[in-house]
C-alpha cells in the first residue's frame, strides 16, 4: 500500500522548486497562481532568495507547500495513495493530495497560518531544540519536572524528539538532558516555540480561517499529527488541524500505525528527503523514496 507523505518547516533550501518550474508549463502556471494568491513573488524568493529570506516563517511555509504540490502535480497518475500524512505544515499538502482542500484554499490557509505563527513568535520569546539519544518518556518526564515552560513538541523517530518552549528554559534544559545521557542537545535555528501554548494566539486565528474554508470529503485516510490515527470525517480533520498548532507532532506513532494498517511504500513529495530518513529509522523494512 502506498503512502504519500509531505514535509514541514525546515525542509526549505535556496533554489527550491526551480527544477519543477522549468519542467512543465503546468507547473509554471501553478507558481504564477501562487504569486497571484499571495500578492508577492514567492517564486522569486524560492529561486533567488537567500537562506535567511527563506527562513522567515511567512515565506517558508507557503514555499514548502507550493514545492510539495508542484511535485504532486508532476507525479505518475497511475500511482494513487492508500493513505496520506504530513509533518506539521505538511498536513495541508496531504489534504490537497486527498482532495479535501483545493490548491487555492490550501495555500491561503498556509499563508494565514504562517503569518499568525510569525506574529506569535514576535510576541513570545520561544525556541526549540532537538534531543538525540534519549527515550521519549524520559524527555516527557524531564520537561514535566523542569522549573520552567518546556514541552516535547515533535516525536520524529526513535531517539529524536524536539522540545519547545520559552527560549531561556529550552536552553537551560538542554544542559539537563546532556547530564542525563543525551547523545546531543541541539538548539534549532527557529524563532518560536512551535507546537506549544506559545502558539495559542495563532491557533485562534487559524481556527476562524479553517472554519470558514470548504473541506471536501477525503477519498483515503489521513493520519494526523495530533492523535496519529486515520481520519475521514471532515469535522474531525478540521479540529485536529487546529489543535495541531499547540499539540505535539506524533510522527513516530503515525508511521507505526500506518505500517500496522498495511502501509509498505512511502513516497515523499516536497523539498529534501527528511521524512524518508525518519521513516527508515522507525521501520527499516519499509520502502521509502523521494517523488523526484
Amino acid at each position: 500500500m502506498n503512502v504519500f507523505v509531505f514535509p514541514g518547516q525546515g525542509a526549505q533550501f535556496p533554489g527550491m522548486g526551480l527544477d519543477a518550474y522549468n519542467s512543465s508549463n503546468k507547473i509554471k502556471e501553478l507558481f504564477e497562481e501562487a504569486d497571484d494568491i499571495l500578492g508577492f513573488s514567492l517564486s522569486k524568493i524560492m529561486f533567488e532568495g537567500s537562506d535567511d529570506e527563506l527562513k522567515q516563517t511567512k515565506v517558508t511555509q507557503p514555499a514548502i507547500f507550493l514545492h510539495s504540490i508542484a511535485e504532486l502535480t508532476l507525479k505518475d497518475n497511475n500511482i494513487k495513495p492508500d493513505f496520506v500524512s504530513g509533518h506539521s505544515l505538511g498536513e495541508f499538502s496531504a489534504l490537497v493530495a486527498n482532495n479535501v482542500l483545493s490548491f487555492r484554499d490550501g495555500l491561503k490557509l498556509v499563508s494565514m497560518r504562517a503569518k499568525a505563527m510569525q506574529k506569535a513568535c514576535e510576541n513570545n520569546n520561544g525556541g526549540m531544540a532537538a534531543i538525540l539519544g534519549l527515550e521519549d518518556e524520559i524527555i516527557i518526564e524531564t520537561c514535566k519536572n523542569f522549573d520552567g515552560y518546556v514541552v516535547a513538541a515533535n516525536f520524529n523517530c526513535p531517539g529524536q524528539v524536539v522540545i519547545s518552549g520559552n527560549y531561556e528554559d529550552v536552553k537551560s534544559i538542554c544542559e539537563k538532558f546532556n547530564e542525563i545521557g543525551a547523545r546531543r542537545s541541539l538548539l534549532l535555528p527557529v524563532n518560536g516555540g512551535f507546537h506549544s501554548k506559545l502558539m495559542n494566539e495563532a491557533k485562534l486565528e487559524l481556527s476562524e480561517a479553517i472554519n470558514n474554508t470548504t473541506f471536501n470529503e477525503a477519498f483515503c485516510p489521513i493520519y494526523q499529527n495530533v492523535n496519529a490515527k486515520p481520519e475521514f470525517n471532515t469535522d474531525k480533520i478540521k479540529v485536529n488541524l487546529i489543535n495541531q498548532l499547540t499539540s505535539p507532532v506524533k510522527w513516530t506513532e503515525s508511521v507505526k500505525n500506518m505500517i500496522n494498517d498495511g502501509a509498505t511504500n512511502f513516497i515523499e513529495f516536497g523539498p529534501g528527503k527528511v521524512l524518508c530518513g525518519l521513516i527508515k529509522k522507525v521501520s527499516r523494512e519499509s520502502t521509502v523514496q523521494s517523488a523526484f
